[in-house]
């Protein structure tokens, strides 16, 4: 028999324990996220042998809020997500990428004191070739306890925010939190059901040499983005004097967890590809969330002007740039940001590096 393991539900009842007067809604309520979780990673697991892969439908009902076509498998995990969390009374509310409005729990079900937003399925383009997707969620204080939350009680800066997690559905299921003291990662352990801290206070290193974007986008990026990316291919040849490699994997979960565990730099920065859209991710259960477990990290969150957790939402399903990662290269960017804005930027990337033809230059 293996001694010292820590489960989920020893950690977050030790937890409560150093705080005084802690009433166990939270640890109840964790509880209970784990438990939806462990559900979800089921349904992905079996995949086509439960039917849950492919569209949701082919009519305007499989078409969530965002105008992104329903995976089977969104549906089945904005589902579970609700029943599992709606019942327990520690939520006055629910929030989630699937559904235009904010959720009003069941008459007879009791109101709490927090209030949940979530990305039931990141990543669902990826489901159908295997790889791997997850789960996002943000953990708010309710402005008015044990009442209705209304979408204002929801629209808090980051900075607000009482715990963040993201689960992953990959070769193992793991779910990877912060309450505001460090980032700790738990794997599922399916002989018992249980989580298992296996990746204690994990850390993201100041340095690194990875960079995650999507080239395909090349075209409608700034300036600023372009410069570091050039700097990056350019290699040890280039100003950076070291050489990068390029990630892509198309799963925020899948990209900060690679980040969390060896460092690197994610971007998806604003663009001029669509005018409405200022950035492609949201704010409320992707920006913030993942920024609150990077910045726990050790890492830095920016759009490239400004921190992500210190803007302050309008709207439910608001769109941000995204870039964090490791210290040093997030603030590279951002200084890069900073230049442009200024006009000190280099004039039209005069150099000899900048003048050349390259990966995402025209020919």
């Amino acid at each position: 028999m293996q001694h010292g393991r820590i489960t989920l539900t020893r950690y977050t009842i030790e937890a409560e324990h150093k705080h005084s007067g802690a009433s166990g809604e939270f640890s109840g309520l964790l509880n209970s996220l784990a438990t939806a979780i462990k559900i979800i990673s089921n349904q992905v697991n079996k995949g086509a042998l439960i039917g849950a892969l492919g569209n949701a439908g082919t009519d305007a009902a499989s078409v969530n809020v965002q105008g992104e076509v329903q995976k089977k498998l969104d549906v089945m995990s904005n589902e579970v997500m609700l029943q599992e969390n709606e019942w327990t009374g520690h939520l006055s509310g629910m929030a989630s990428e699937e559904m235009e409005d904010v959720y009003t729990l069941p008459a007879q079900c009791k109101r709490g004191k927090y209030l949940l937003v979530f990305d039931p399925l990141d990543g669902s383009s990826n489901i159908d070739v295997n790889l791997t997707v997850g789960t996002i969620f943000s953990i708010l204080r309710a402005p008015n306890p044990g009442k209705d939350a209304s979408l204002e009680d929801f629209l808090q800066p980051g900075t607000e925010q009482v715990c963040a997690g993201l689960a992953l559905y990959g070769p193992s299921t793991m779910l990877v939190l912060t309450t505001g003291n460090g980032v700790d990662g738990f794997t599922l352990d399916r002989d018992i059901g249980a989580f298992i801290l296996t990746h204690p206070q994990m850390r993201i290193p100041d340095d690194a040499h990875e960079f995650a974007i999507n080239s395909s986008n090349a075209r409608f990026w700034e300036p600023p983005v372009q410069r570091y990316v050039d700097e990056c291919l350019a290699g040890k040849t280039g100003p950076r004097h070291k050489d990068f490699n390029m990630r892509w994997v198309a799963s925020l979960v899948a990209e900060t967890f690679r980040i969390l565990t060896r460092g690197g730099i994610f971007m998806y920065p604003r663009d001029s590809k669509d005018a409405t859209k200022p950035g492609r991710l949201r704010l409320m259960y992707e920006a913030n969330p993942i920024s609150f477990l990077v910045e726990q990290a050790g890492g830095v969150s920016t759009t490239g002007r400004e921190r992500v957790m210190e803007i302050a939402p309008t709207s439910l399903h608001q769109r941000v740039p995204l870039i964090f990662g490791s210290k040093n290269e997030v603030e590279c960017v951002a200084e890069y940001h900073a230049e442009y804005a200024s006009g000190k930027e280099p004039d039209t990337y005069s150099s000899p590096l900048f003048g050349t033809r390259s990966l995402f230059r025209s020919q």
